[in-house]
């Protein structure tokens, strides 16, 4: 029985395949090493499914002579029907692999990834299991456009490499669902910290940042009159108004703590590096100020003035890093600056205004801010000077400045 000697290509990915830095390079350097074996593969694709809220799985894709094409696969085009009847579906679901001899005048095109692939000049096409550990399934599917297909040689060949291959997708699968948690759950750069090592409690380090708390008003009323499931919609949707425009302007996200949004903005430069910083977290301030106000409420539920929510800018060191007990600890910060943003947070509601700032804050943006007062806030001994947009309404009679 002949077989196609593809060891040295099992040999590379027992050792791990280490030599390819990302996903893509190791599934180009995989081809090349097939290549090279006599196996004329003309299109290779990967597919694994993500732990992931917005991404059901990832394709890398291999055609010969170009660079490897990366895609994500949306949980709403997962169920479309090009996806749902696809070979990959149909793996996935059995754990079976699939064969179509494309050359052959009697293969059926029972799948429309098939008719195209044809229509490509391809002869022939496996889609393969990659089995992980937990059982959980991923493919792989090979294409050829040489006349004859793959030989039975081939197919052998091509087999002998799934299991390492399996080992190889599985290991750095793991790593970048680590990754998406992580910067998920915690952000991305308390998430690259914690990868680091940064795994101790106590293990903190002061940093300069400009500091965004904002929270939405009137909350407690509408959790007691809205329907849970329509009230996890509206502060979804009321999140979405906030956290592209931070994330967009190099913010970090830290908390969400009920209604209550906590980010933060590095600062590691000079001067003009903390005026830089400031302006982006205006912009994403009046950018979220607008998109909150053009959010669609439920029917009924507020009232003509329209969802409102306020928000404290402020400018200070803080304590970044774990907190907790034991083996259960928070990526967070604290420390003065962040109290006294909570104070000016919620002295917003009684002024009338969506936006305040610090005078810490607000003499980095000048043009921006006018100043409303100096106002005494809770835990704090001496009276604080608050700033305003300059575009905002005047003050409330609620808490007139001193």
């Amino acid at each position: 029985m002949t077989i196609c000697d593809t060891k040295t290509v099992v040999d590379w990915l027992a050792a791990g395949a280490r030599s390819g830095a990302a996903s893509g390079d190791v599934l180009a350097e995989l081809c090349d090493r097939f290549l090279a074996c006599g196996i004329d593969l003309s299109r290779v694709g990967l597919f694994v499914h993500t732990l992931h809220p917005e991404i059901m799985g990832q394709r890398f894709l291999w055609r010969a002579g170009q660079p490897v094409a990366v895609g994500n696969l949306s949980f709403e085009d997962s169920q479309s029907d090009t996806t749902r009847l696809s070979p990959v579906s149909r793996v996935t679901a059995t754990g079976t692999a699939v064969r179509r001899r494309l050359a052959a005048r009697d293969c059926p095109i029972d799948f429309a990834v098939l008719r195209e692939l044809r229509g490509e000049g391809a002869t022939d096409y496996l889609a393969s299991p990659l089995v992980f550990a937990d059982g959980a399934r991923h493919v792989v599917t090979w294409t050829t456009r040489r006349p004859d297909g793959f030989t039975e040689a081939e197919i052998r060949g091509i087999e002998a490499t799934i299991d390492p291959l399996a080992r190889v997708v599985e290991n750095r699968t793991l790593r970048q669902k680590t990754v998406d948690l992580l910067n998920i759950y915690v952000g991305n750069q308390a998430g690259s910290r914690v990868l680091a090592g940064q795994v101790r409690r106590g293990d903190t380090e002061a940093i300069n940042a400009a500091i965004w708390l904002s929270d939405m008003r009137g909350f407690t009323a509408l959790a007691d009159r809205l329907p849970p499931r329509t009230l996890i919609d509206l502060l979804n949707r009321y999140f979405d108004c906030q956290v592209p425009a931070i994330v967009e302007r190099g913010g970090e996200i830290l908390k969400f703590m009920g209604d209550g949004l906590l980010a933060i903005f590095p600062i590691d430069g000079d001067a003009a590096d903390t005026e830089r910083v400031c302006a982006a977290v205006v912009a994403a301030a009046c950018e979220a100020r607008a998109t909150v106000a053009a959010m669609p409420r439920p029917a009924g539920e507020i009232d003509a003035g329209g969802l409102r929510f306020g928000l404290a800018l402020h400018l200070g060191e803080i304590l970044y890093g774990n907190i907790g007990s034991g083996n259960r600890l928070d990526f967070t910060c604290i420390g003065p600056a962040v109290n006294v943003a909570a104070r000016i947070e919620k002295l917003a509601g009684k002024l009338g205004r969506t936006i305040l700032a610090s005078q810490e804050f607000a003499r980095h943006c000048p043009s921006d801010f006018v100043p409303l007062g100096e106002f005494a806030l809770a835990g704090l001994s001496a009276e604080q000077m608050v700033f305003g947009l300059e575009d905002e309404g005047e003050c409330s009679s609620d808490a007139a400045p001193r």
